[in-house]
């Protein structure tokens, strides 16, 4: 076989027992929509779904990023950390006179350098993921309640909630007596992100050269180095990027409270690592798809929506998820056995 023909058979990322798994993700979906807007009228309204939409933006945000580097056969359990340290650091940006946009530029930026530094140890000092990034983990959190004693930064403008609270074509009327009225409620800028980078990491994944070299990396990477793939510095790009994400979600879950939180994103990383096994991402590496992902990502908020609205404690919706969560790792792992 020659070199190009073995190259082509090492960019083979998506077998057919993966789109398998993704489409009974998509029939989960599906009926747990039906089951809860059976039991409750109130989960197909309005206000419901863009409470889902808002729900989901940060989940799907963290869930692209680490379906990028699952298929590198990582994990990053840093994303949680590094969101409230990237919120923390765009608020004191903004606090100490940076304009708005600046400001949540360089939270992204503090973000994509922990993702650096998380790709930079797994590459250079061929320490495990999981170890590195639980080391990330504990540093990111630590500084961002270093940073602010512990205490949210508050008072950070309206400028700086529009990216949380806006939306696109909300219609408002103004009433008689002074007070407004919602005619139409618009689509939430959060989604509109979220859609936004969904669209534009499924692309690189599946028509760029750095997306087929993350999949040919989690396949079988002693196969694509000797193929020419510069393996290293696809595992660097998936940590940065899943960095860069995870800033990204903390701006925007900062912007929904206008107040930078350092406490948010704790336990974060499990909801994204669901999303992306849910979505058909493989622990094992080489398989994982961004619209899987979004699938994932929708299956955990619409979830917590609905047993929250039906009255479930937080704690059994903790049991639930994790339930949901090892039955998904057990079909993929039944899916990779010989």
């Amino acid at each position: 076989m020659s070199a190009r023909r073995s190259r082509a058979a090492a960019f083979q990322f998506l077998p057919d027992a993966a789109k398998l798994h993704r489409l009974s993700a998509l029939a989960t979906l599906f009926l747990l929509i039906l089951g809860f807007a059976l039991a409750s009228p109130a989960f197909f309204s309005v206000n419901n779904g863009l409470t889902i939409l808002l729900q989901t933006s940060v989940i799907g945000l963290l869930g692209i990023g680490m379906t990028m580097v699952i298929i590198t056969g990582g994990i990053d359990l840093s994303v949680g950390s590094v969101l409230a340290l990237s919120g923390v650091a765009s608020g004191m940006a903004i606090k100490a006179g940076v304009p708005v946009g600046p400001g949540m530029a360089f939270g992204v930026a503090v973000g994509a350098a922990c993702g650096a530094l998380n790709g930079l140890i797994v590459t250079r000092m061929r320490i495990p993921p999981f170890v590195a990034t639980l080391g990330m983990m504990l540093m990111a959190r630590g500084l961002a309640l270093q940073l602010t004693g512990a205490a949210p930064i508050s008072q950070l403008g309206e400028a700086f909630g529009r990216l949380g609270n806006g939306a696109l074509f909300r219609i408002v009327e103004m009433r008689p007596n002074g007070f407004p009225k919602v005619i139409f409620p618009g689509i939430p800028y959060p989604a509109i992100v979220l859609l936004i980078v969904a669209i534009a990491a499924a692309y690189l994944l599946r028509r760029r050269q750095i997306g087929r070299h993350i999949y040919a990396t989690g396949s079988n990477e002693e196969a694509a180095r000797l193929s020419g793939v510069r393996t290293d510095r696809a595992k660097l790009y998936a940590y940065a990027m899943s960095g860069a994400l995870a800033g990204l979600a903390g701006i925007v879950l900062m912007s929904r409270l206008v107040t930078a939180q350092p406490s948010e994103g704790v336990m974060y990383e499990l909801d994204a690592i669901a999303a992306a096994v849910i979505g058909g991402a493989s622990l094992s590496g080489g398989v994982g798809t961004v619209p899987g992902t979004m699938i994932g990502a929708f299956i955990i908020g619409i979830l917590r929506n609905g047993l929250n609205m039906a009255g479930v404690s937080a704690f059994i919706q903790q049991i639930v998820i994790g339930a949901v969560v090892i039955a998904a790792v057990w079909i993929d792992h039944i899916r990779n056995r010989p």
